[in-house]
């Protein structure tokens, strides 16, 4: 592919309304032109989470400022866009559909290609983008809603190796920044609070680490802290800072001390495809904390596989990387119509077993 393209991506699968333009010319790397993201925590925050009904509203009233904001920063007009990626799931579905909706109208009106992408392989092809990997590398995504382990050997072709079966990290990481007062989202008020605690002052359990496999579960990490919050309230009457931030080192050990052990026995099943290059790419808003990726560095360290993780502006929800996977699939031949629907669920891996947990609908994940 030697022509010039310039696509258009928009996200809307949570609580972040994000739109980017994303140019490629064939020969080099692709260039992130502009990626504009509104996020929606001062919406949510007196809920102590995502509000879905609120979350679609938003997406719905800011979608087209986004876009607009993102060709005014990229220096290009509607008739410059080739193509519009937008997140057709997995994701909250008004959100989803508020995206859905608009990439379509757009697409009608401008007469262009409409291609509709997985949020997961978003996630999973960012390395792609912003490290040039090359196939086949294997993938940590965890993130708010989402967490396992994946071999990424094309575009459009991953393997599951493992995933949480009920709480995804993040999710564990704002029940407990709730649990304890502290503000939303969780993660970054967590990692902050931990670091002015003692990790070794309340024990918690590392779940699942005495069965064989790759799967995770975070629920019980999570009840295990309000427990231990609890009583700490009855002995003392209430919860000093530095409770908090105890507790909080605790939680966030047992976190990092579980991805590190299954992500050395997901790098093993992963080592014995050979791979020529062998390398963990870890992306998703939860790696963002500098603590998990410390110890995932030194996992791959200790194992001789490189690593790598995105920069912390793409590590969350974003547009570009919306964009990048719709160029993949757009350099595959394929794109959608009108008839394309928002998903609320979407697994990568569709030869892989649901994971226990997922739901009477089928897997998220």
């Amino acid at each position: 592919m030697t022509k010039t393209l310039t696509i258009l991506g928009l996200e809307s699968s949570c609580d972040d309304t994000a739109a980017a333009i994303l140019r490629c010319n064939g020969k080099g790397a692709p260039d992130i032109l502009a990626s504009v993201v509104h996020g929606q925590a001062d919406l949510h925050a007196a809920f102590g989470g995502v509000v879905p009904e609120i979350a679609a509203r938003a997406h719905a009233e800011k979608l087209d400022f986004c876009v607009e904001e993102a060709l005014v920063a990229g220096q290009v007009s509607l008739s410059d866009i080739d193509a519009i990626a937008v997140t057709a799931g997995p994701g909250l579905i008004g959100g989803v559909l508020s995206g859905v909706m608009c990439a379509k109208g757009l697409s009608s009106g401008l007469g262009i290609p409409l291609i509709g992408v997985n949020h997961l392989a978003g996630h999973a092809l960012t390395p792609r983008l912003t490290d040039h990997v090359t196939f086949p590398y294997l993938m940590l995504l965890v993130s708010g809603g989402h967490c396992q382990f994946l071999i990424a050997r094309g575009a459009e072709d991953f393997s599951r190796l493992g995933g949480t079966i009920d709480d995804a990290p993040g999710e564990a990481f704002d029940k407990t920044a709730r649990l304890l007062g502290l503000p939303q989202p969780g993660g970054p008020s967590v990692q902050k609070a931990a670091e002015r605690g003692d990790p070794k002052k309340f024990r918690f359990p590392r779940p699942l680490l005495d069965r064989p496999g790759c799967d995770m579960s975070f629920s019980g990490l999570k009840t295990a802290l309000l427990r231990a919050r609890d009583s700490v309230v009855t002995e003392k009457g209430g919860l000093t800072e530095q409770d908090q931030a105890d507790l909080c080192a605790g939680f966030q050990a047992a976190v990092v001390d579980v991805l590190a052990e299954k992500t050395r026995r997901a790098i093993d099943l992963y080592l014995a495809e050979t791979p020529q290059t062998p390398l963990l790419a870890v992306a998703g808003g939860v790696a963002a904390n500098t603590a998990i990726r410390a110890r995932l560095e030194t996992v791959c360290s200790d194992l001789g596989v490189q690593f790598t993780a995105p920069p912390l502006a793409l590590c969350t929800d974003n547009a570009a990387m919306i964009a990048y996977a719709g160029l993949e699939r757009f350099r595959l031949g394929h794109t959608d119509d009108m008839t394309l629907v928002a998903r609320p669920r979407w697994p990568l891996d569709n030869k892989a077993p649901a994971l226990l947990g997922s739901g009477k609908k089928g897997a998220k994940a």
